[in-house]
């Protein structure tokens, strides 16, 4: 019978401990948002101060213990939380305390207001008193997530500006951390000078009893739907966060910010176009990456008073507010990616309009990474562009933009060499569909194009992802709906997507994009043609030469008589212009 030597054992696993302890303290990525969690360290350890422990046990405990149960007394129950973790309440919005206990108050029915402050609240005191173990293991499994050869960090860290990265969370720890916006307890003391967005919730219920409207209580319910939802049942799986970004400088690794001359030569076809009079973006069935209209500063105003495409997306998916935490602004050549979030809401309406309708069930089926196949891509259009969103440079500028958010770099990559080591013509492909395109440089043997479909298929990761957008930097932004659905277009095809499904949202100026979009598919237009069409027509657009939109511009044919005359424009068989 072997001796165990329980001494040297429990000795051995805390040295163990000690050694993982350490090594987290050394982390650069948990060093770079440290200053921004509302935990503290010490000796390697993540923890809560135990005034914040006790304050977070007696909520766990329920209201017959803590005594909060109305929404003035859990907002003084925050103020205390917060007064023990040395955070500032000039930093809060002056009527937040207002705000919180009009909603819990007033706007909840009695019943509503039972079940949050004794089955919610005391959830939510739980999973915040296990934010400090959470975040620990995260950290311990950052370097593992990804199981790719070279070690990518995946862990919670600032995604600075330039800095092409991806954070990887669980959806237990965006709970928890949204809890801690629910309960105000981030400090917030220089995230304006980091170009971070606001992520406490003061904004949102201080706006509340400052202005009261329906769509800022229906947002308020969203937000509240989903502590409902997580407290009865913790969501699995993990949300990606992702930076692209197009170098400015060459890079040999990385696909760089184009210029006017790799557009304008671009021999890659366009793609299929989709267009939906009706419908809304987030309900396309299939796993399209959806576009987020962004503002500059993710998620725009959606803790504030904004209640758009981009704020209503992020009520009825808060998971996507986690990201407002570290994801620094945009410059105009970077996107932000998000992938695993799940919907917990439906809603009616849009701005004033938007009302909270309910709970929403969302069967997406999930990844080998355990991430809901739903992929937004956050991308920021020129806010109120005026005449400048006809002048070349700014064309290019959104092109790109579009284009960094739309691209997936290894797809982009792999299919260039792939056909540089053929010796092959992109003329010859159709990339997104795999589509043998015959041309005057000759045929290809079945045998070299089967291969050619065995490498890429290998290397694809979802063949049918195309993008789901519609009138991007149009609405409030103030864009050229017809320009901003042609340069997607272009962004969507020179990025492999197999499709763009375009929701006009029945805008009348894109009435006829649907035949537009079908003619210069018949003519078989590479991204090179189109765009030197656009830059042919923005050119006249902003020297006055033209005033009409581009889809009248290009077939005046389809608008009447007098627009025939006024912009006639006539083209060979071929589809090149003639002069």
């Amino acid at each position: 019978m072997v001796a165990v030597d329980l001494k040297s054992i429990r000795s051995l696993l805390v040295k163990r401990r000690n050694k993982k302890k350490r090594k987290m303290e050394k982390r650069e990525d948990l060093r770079s948002i440290l200053p921004y969690l509302p935990v503290v360290m010490r000796s390697s350890t993540l923890f809560w101060p135990s005034q914040v422990v006790e304050a977070l046990k007696e909520l766990a405990r329920g209201p017959l213990h803590s005594h909060v149960d109305s929404g003035h007394i859990l907002f003084t129950a925050i103020e205390d939380i917060r007064n023990s973790l040395s955070l500032s309440s000039n930093s809060l919005a002056p009527s937040t305390s207002l705000g919180y206990s009009l909603f819990f108050d007033e706007l909840m029915t009695r019943e509503e207001s039972r079940k949050w402050f004794e089955e919610v609240v005391p959830a939510l005191g739980s999973l915040l008193l296990r934010l400090p173990s959470l975040l620990e293991a995260h950290y311990e499994n950052a370097d593992k997530v990804l199981n790719v050869g070279a070690m990518i960090g995946t862990g919670l860290r600032m995604l600075d500006s330039q800095e092409a990265g991806i954070v990887i969370l669980s959806r237990e720890l965006i709970a928890a951390l949204l809890g801690c916006s629910l309960f105000c307890l981030f400090p917030d003391h220089d995230r304006y000078m980091k170009q971070l967005q606001i992520i406490n919730f003061d904004q949102l219920f201080a706006s509340l009893y400052e202005d009261y409207s329906q769509k800022q209580e229906s947002k308020i319910r969203c937000i509240i739907h989903y502590f409902q939802r997580i407290s009865s049942d913790m969501p699995k799986g993990v949300v990606s966060f992702e930076r692209k970004v197009l170098p400015f400088e060459g890079d040999a690794d990385l696909i760089s910010y184009p210029n006017s001359n790799f557009w304008s030569t671009s021999a890659i076809p366009l793609c299929k176009f989709e267009v939906h009079t009706s419908g809304l973006i987030e309900d396309q069935s299939g796993e399209a990456v959806e576009v987020d209209f962004a503002n500059k500063y993710v998620g725009g105003g959606a803790l504030g008073r904004g209640c758009v495409q981009e704020e209503i997306r992020f009520m009825v998916s808060p998971e996507l507010i986690a990201g407002m935490l570290f994801l620094t602004a945009m410059e105009e050549n970077e996107a932000i990616d998000i992938v695993g979030v799940e919907r917990f809401s439906n809603y009616t309406g849009y701005a004033s309009s938007f009302r909270f309708s309910g709970d929403y069930v969302d069967e997406r089926d999930v990844d080998n990474l355990g991430r809901r196949k739903t992929r937004i891509v956050a991308i920021d259009a020129l806010c109120s562009p005026g005449m400048r969103q006809y002048r070349e440079k700014f064309v290019l500028r959104e092109l790109n933009k579009a284009f960094c958010g739309f691209l997936y770099q290894f797809k982009y990559q792999k299919y260039q060499k792939i056909l540089q080591e053929n010796g092959w013509s992109s003329e010859q492909f159709d990339a997104s569909t795999l589509t043998y395109m015959e041309t005057s440089e000759g045929e290809i043997s079945n045998h070299e194009f089967e291969k050619f479909q065995n490498n890429y298929q290998q290397m694809e990761q979802g063949n049918n992802i195309g993008v789901a957008t519609g009138n991007w930097g149009c609405g409030a932004f103030g864009g050229d709906p017809e320009l901003k659905a042609i340069i997607q277009w272009l962004a969507a095809s020179q990025a492999l997507r197999p499709f763009i499904a375009y929701y006009t949202f029945g805008l009348e100026a894109l009435q006829n994009l649907d035949e537009v979009a079908s003619w210069i598919l018949s003519q078989r237009w590479t991204v090179g043609d189109l765009w030197n069409m656009l830059i042919e027509y923005s050119t006249k657009r902003s020297k006055g030469e033209t005033t009409v939109g581009f889809l009248r511009w290009l077939l005046p044919s389809l608008y009447g008589h007098e627009s025939f005359i006024h912009c006639h424009r006539s083209f060979d068989g071929d589809g090149c212009l003639v002069t």
